[in-house]
């Protein structure tokens, strides 16, 4: 007979909460419940209810659980619960998650698309996907994702927990995790997430003794009344109010006959002091006894893989043949021992985590140990080689067999093969704990675990922590190897020292590489050494500040290394060094790196390196763009990226997209890619994407004349460390100076280029849209202060290819040719400006005000149809500065100007009742940003003393009492304006 409660008993309260939780995930509004609990006091069952409640709802529900040998297996928790998923549904099909896809495959691998590997970039990228999943699936009526026994997940998986737990609040998903209450990892992440107000914490209490008679009523399916009352007193005193201890000792005092049913009443027969076994120990192991050596010996043999066990495995250490496994199987499970699990084939689990443990403490250390090694042994016998989890596994069996240094060996392997699918982040657990544990081994073992930790520690970005580690290994000495092994160890360390601009002591690893193939030459060795050199001797952001000697050194030590990796070949080697070569040469123009990385292309499509290939492909694409002010090659690299989920190459393209969409005026698109890949940008913690991302969105609003908008995304990118950045000029000149042009400030315009060319001075640079060689040499021409000599200066620099940069640079040949009297050849070259300017529509009108003037003064072209032209952009595009300094321009020509009355639909409807003109409003929008007479005379082209009455007829209107008034009116006006309708 079962004597398990057909119902929750005594959990009202935390069902409620989980209740309105589920309710609240329904509508969109998601979040995380971590369920604290010591073993046995119901975490599981009121997670199985909840389950139950959310899948009467219509809500999907995902379960998975931990496990103590799957703590070193990444991800076993989630991979459980997205196979569960997965079993009866295909990859969802939705554009935010298709990027994402690739890095789920890692989970579910049935989801893998053909041609396409499973990459993942880091645990962040995954957690971010799985967010993504969540949403997708719930987006029909809620999703329950249930995480069991989370005190037996990885670092890795609890990494993702409390990432979710962040980043579920807009979802429409609950995570619903149960821990034991002990101190750990695991519930330092749920304390963690629940101070923060990012989770839910329900720590269940032992059930008082009147729940303690209602659950004991119906695991014996009685009323509390008919209870014996020695039987809950008993039970009072000898569970602690646990319920599994509950079931299980009425299951052993039946089992012994102390505990009879007669009729509708149960009776106790004895002494139950003396006959039912006083702990839950004594009870479990009578019950394997009973059911004869060979199964306890199984049940032992499965016990050592924890709650969970493979048959097949168990079966293959006992030597047992198909029919007596399926004997003790079926008498086990009758014993309610174990049950067969759910989300694995050929794997059964015990009842409770509590039975494996108890089995395990029947047993002395030396006999926990000979079991261990012959469940390795057999598993290893099972699947040669250890594919996939398999290795972990068998690591934790050879450890529990004292057996370190064997498991050691199988971690680092494991390592090794995630740090080669690119799971850096994965291998680093597996790599830290391995070289941890190999303290007495060979010298040459532990060098091999040390480099591919140095290396799964850079790759994953905590190379800081790679060059500490470095800094403090002794390669002489206990750690004495042989040269090869010395050779690629310090290989790596010279590349961990120039991964964080530790030159000197890269160098000296390199000088000591050099000295060991001078002993024994390998030039496979040698070409991965070059480049690393030439790394060190021109970083990736100094090229522009090295000496022609040291720019020749390195492009020889990268040709050759090129040269030698072709030829061995050794075709990640070969990326490498083209790959430098582009960046050393982009100081020549974009011609000779364009070719460098169409060869990185030919070599990664020949060997099927994909990633190499997509590097490559953005790079040559956001070149093009740039040389062009096209985008197609972009968008398409960008799709191709989303397939392979390439996430840091996706936000590449899609950042160079919006700044390419601000430059060319498409600014409701750029707006609206810029904004969720922002967000997401910040959730994974890219900084370099983000600060590229805020300084293109101020860009948009500077392009628009919008300053508060572009000051306030300013602000977000200096939060960021945007002033520490390489970007600084490009705020300063594409940013800033853009904006005071619009404004028809040309100090501050003037004063913002100044900045600029300051700021590269002191930091050299090749983000050329700094207005260096652009726009600034076009104000400068027309300021006067520069001819023909800083042109030509200008016209010679890489920065000149640039489709944005050559525009302004024709249209100060325009003003020179003009100014020389040359009417002809400045024609020719605004034509030529107005063809480079075609993609850009702010960069093209705002080039057809600036020259119009010198154009008037100098005699040539038609500067009165341009000024018209202008004048009609900026009135469209609601900039007034320009358009009234235009519409002055053309008075001053003597050229006749039509009133324009269409502005009126730009005033609100509630202003427009007050009877405020459209000349009222434009001052009334200046206000708001507290300005005073005389600046918003200047920027309107009216007098102090026009604008002093256009203050006093809004006072009157609006009938507020003074300028103070006024002023706080109008920011509320704009605020409003500005707001999402």
């Amino acid at each position: 007979m079962s004597f398990t409660s057909p119902i929750l008993v005594g959990r009202e309260r935390e069902t409620e909460q989980l209740d309105r939780c589920l309710s609240a995930a329904r509508q969109g509004r998601g979040g995380a419940v971590f369920l604290l609990g010591d073993p046995g006091i119901g975490k599981s069952r009121l997670s199985a209810e909840c389950a139950y409640r959310a899948f009467d709802t219509g809500m999907t529900v995902l379960r998975g659980r931990g496990g103590n040998v799957s703590a070193d297996i990444p991800f076993k928790p989630l991979c459980e619960a997205l196979l569960s998923y997965s079993r009866t549904n295909p990859p969802p099909d939705d554009p935010a998650l298709a990027p994402y896809l690739p890095a789920l495959t890692r989970l579910v691998p049935e989801w893998r698309r053909a041609g396409i590997a499973g990459h993942l970039e880091s645990v962040v990228v995954l957690a971010e996907a799985i967010l993504r999943l969540l949403a997708v699936i719930g987006r029909d009526g809620g999703c329950l994702l249930i995480l069991e026994d989370l005190h037996e997940a990885d670092a890795d998986t609890l990494a993702v927990v409390e990432y979710l737990a962040d980043n579920l609040a807009e979802t429409p998903a609950l995570l619903l995790a149960n821990l034991r209450s002990h101190a750990g990892p695991a519930r330092a992440v749920a304390e963690s997430c629940h101070l923060r107000r990012t989770a839910g914490l329900i720590d269940l209490a032992p059930l008082p003794p009147d729940q303690l008679a209602r659950l004991t009523a119906a695991c014996l399916d009685v009323s509390p009344e008919d209870l014996p009352r020695q039987l809950v007193g008993r039970l009072e005193r000898d569970t602690a109010g646990v319920p599994f201890i509950v079931e299980e000792l009425l299951a052993a005092m039946a089992g012994v006959g102390a505990l009879e049913r007669d009729g509708r009443r149960w009776r106790l027969n004895g002494d139950p002091a003396i006959d039912v076994p006083t702990t839950l120990v004594r009870s479990i192991t009578l019950r394997a006894a009973h059911l004869g050596p060979s199964a306890r010996d199984l049940l032992h043999t499965a016990a050592i893989f924890g709650s969970r066990f493979p048959v097949p495995v168990i079966q293959e250490a006992a030597g047992l043949d198909d029919r007596e496994v399926m004997a003790f199987l079926r008498s086990a499970t009758d014993a309610r021992l174990i049950t067969p699990d759910d989300s694995a084939s050929d794997w059964y689990a015990f009842r409770h985590a509590l039975m494996a443990e108890a089995l395990l403490s029947a047993l002395i250390p030396a006999e926990r140990k000979l079991i261990a090694r012959g469940a390795a042994d057999a598993l290893e016998r099972l699947h040669p080689g250890l594919p996939g989890e398999w290795c972990q596994m068998a690591a934790t069996l050879r450890l529990s067999a004292g057996d370190a240094l064997g498991a050691a060996g199988l971690l680092a392997d494991a390592g090794r093969r995630l740090l080669g699918d690119g799971a850096a982040d994965l291998a680093v657990t597996l790599l830290d704990r391995a070289y941890g544990m190999l303290g007495s081994a060979p010298a040459d073992l532990r060098a091999s675990a040390i480099q591919g930790l140095l290396h799964a520690l850079t790759e994953s970005g905590e190379a800081d922590r790679a060059y500490a580690l470095a800094k403090d290994l002794p390669i002489t000495g206990d750690l004495a190897m042989t040269i090869p092994h010395e050779i690629d160890l310090r290989t790596k360390l010279a590349w961990v020292a120039a991964e964080i601009g530790q030159t000197a002591d890269g160098l000296a690893h390199v000088a000591a590489v050099r000295r060991l193939l001078d002993i024994g030459p390998d030039e496979a060795r040698a070409a991965a050494i070059d480049v690393i050199e030439a790394q060190l001797i021109v970083p990736d952001h100094g090229v522009l500040q090295q000496s022609p000697q040291r720019m020749a050194a390195a492009e020889t030590l990268v040709r050759r290394a090129a040269e030698v990796a072709e030829r061995v070949p050794l075709p990640e080697v070969a990326c490498q060094a083209w790959e430098r070569m582009a960046l050393f040469s982009r100081v020549r123009g974009f011609d000779e790196p364009d070719r460098c990385l169409t060869r990185v292309l030919t070599i990664a499509d020949a060997h099927g390196l994909r990633l190499w290939k997509l590097r490559a492909m953005v790079r040559l694409a956001a070149n093009h763009a740039l040389r062009t002010g096209e985008r197609d090659r972009l968008e398409e690299v960008g799709r191709a990226a989303e397939r392979a989920g390439a996430i840091s190459l996706v936000h590449t393209a899609q950042a160079s997209l919006v700044m390419m969409a601000v430059l060319r005026g498409e600014y409701g698109e750029a707006h609206e890619l810029a904004v969720p890949c922002v967000e997401t940008t910040i959730r994974l913690g890219h900084t370099a994407y983000t600060q590229y991302l805020l300084l293109a969105q101020a860009t948009l609003a500077a392009h628009q004349a919008k300053r508060a908008d572009m000051e306030l995304a300013l602000e977000r990118f200096r939060r960021w460390g945007g002033e520490n950045s390489l970007h600084m000029p490009v705020v300063h000149g594409l940013c800033q100076a853009t904006c005071a042009l619009l404004e028809e400030d040309r100090d501050l315009c003037a004063e913002m280029l100044a900045k600029a060319r300051d700021w590269e001075e002191r930091n050299p640079t090749v983000y050329y849209l700094t207005g260096r060689y652009g726009i600034g040499v076009l104000m400068e021409v027309l300021a006067g202060r520069a001819g023909r000599a800083e042109w030509r200066a200008a016209d010679v620099t890489s920065a000149a290819e640039l489709a944005w940069n050559r525009h302004f640079l024709h249209l100060a040949d325009a003003v020179l040719l003009g100014r020389d009297g040359d009417a002809d050849g400045a024609l020719a070259a605004f034509a030529a400006a107005a063809e480079n300017g075609r993609p850009f529509p702010l960069a093209r009108h705002l080039g057809l005000r600036l020259v119009a003037e010198a154009a008037l003064a100098d005699g040539w072209g038609e500067p009165l149809v341009w000024l018209r032209t202008a004048e009609e952009y900026f009135h469209q595009a609601g900039i007034p500065a320009v358009t009234g300094a235009c519409r002055a321009m053309l008075r001053q020509a003597g050229a006749a100007v039509s009133q324009r009355r269409t502005g009126r639909e730009q005033v609100p409807s509630r202003l427009r009742g007050q009877g405020v003109s459209v000349r009222e409003y434009q001052v009334l929008t200046l206000l708001a940003e507290r300005r005073g007479n005389v600046d918003i005379g200047k920027r309107l082209f009216i007098s102090p003393r026009t604008v002093e009455k256009h203050v006093a007829s809004l006072l009157h209107k609006t009938g507020l009492p003074d300028r103070a008034a006024l002023y706080e009116h109008a920011a509320e006006l704009m605020r409003r304006a500005d707001a999402p309708s």
